[in-house]
Formats: C-alpha cells, structure tokens, sequence
C-alpha cells in the first residue's frame, strides 16, 4: 500500500505507520467512552492490524482513525479522535474527509462505524442507520 500524505496549514494527515505514536494513542483510547481501560497490547495490535490515518503538528500525533477493511467489499471506521486541545479547528471532518476519499477505499460497498455522541458528524459524509437493521447481527464473547 502506497503511503500518502495531505497537508493543511501546520497540520499532516499520514498513512505512514512508522509515524504513528502507539503511547499517544493508547493514552486516548484508555480514557475514551468505547475503550475505557484498553490494554496497550491490545492497542497495538490493533493498530499493527488495520490501516490507519495519524493527524500531526510538528511531528507530534494530535488525532487518529483506523479502517479494518479488505479494500473491496467492507471498511469499519474505529477509534476516530482529535485530542482535545486541537478539537475546533475542522480536523475531524478534514481527516474523515480524506479516508472517505482516500482512493484505494473507492470500491467499498459498505462502511461501518459504532459512535455514541458524534452521528452529526458521521451524517455529513454518509453515514446513517442501517437500512435493514434486522441484517445486523453482533457477537460479544464473554470474557472469563
């Protein structure tokens, strides 16, 4: 897969995995509503496993998104953030701009997300209810 990057003003959005600072991510996914108290293993094996997008500011990582795909049929958009600091400014819509785009997603026929406070967001590029929610269907294993 060909790295890319896109530049706007002081910011960076790369696909390059060596880029990626796995402590900044995992210090926001254990503290996040849908990953409280994930472990940093597991954090990194599921970065090392998905294709990713890192947001940055002088080489310091400010945001995330992975896709879990087979670039042809399917795509789960997850861990999608913009520290805090840098919330605002237009990068979270930037950066989901830039992977709906991206052109080795252009022959996904269905996108997935889970989210729980940002659908206006989400809505904006597409993303709605399923059309035929009784199709889904969720196995959650439990953990002994």
């Amino acid at each position: 897969m060909k790295i890319r990057k896109f530049k706007k003003d002081d910011f960076l959005i790369s696909t390059d995995p060596r880029k990626l600072q796995i402590e900044v991510i995992h210090k926001f996914l254990s503290n996040s509503y849908w990953a409280k108290g994930v472990a940093f293993e597991t954090v990194k094996k599921s970065v090392e496993n998905s294709f990713c997008f890192g947001i940055y500011k002088e080489n310091n990582q400010i945001g995330f998104a992975r896709v879990i795909t087979d670039f042809t049929t399917f795509a789960y958009l997850a861990d999608v953030f913009i520290l805090e600091e840098f919330r605002g400014l237009g990068l979270s819509k930037w950066l989901l701009q830039v992977i709906i785009e991206y052109p080795e997603l252009q022959n996904i026929r269905s996108w997935m997300l889970k989210t729980e406070d940002a659908h206006g967001l989400y809505k904006k590029f597409g993303f709605d209810k399923p059309e035929k929610v009784y199709r889904i269907m969720e196995y959650r294993p439990i953990k002994k």
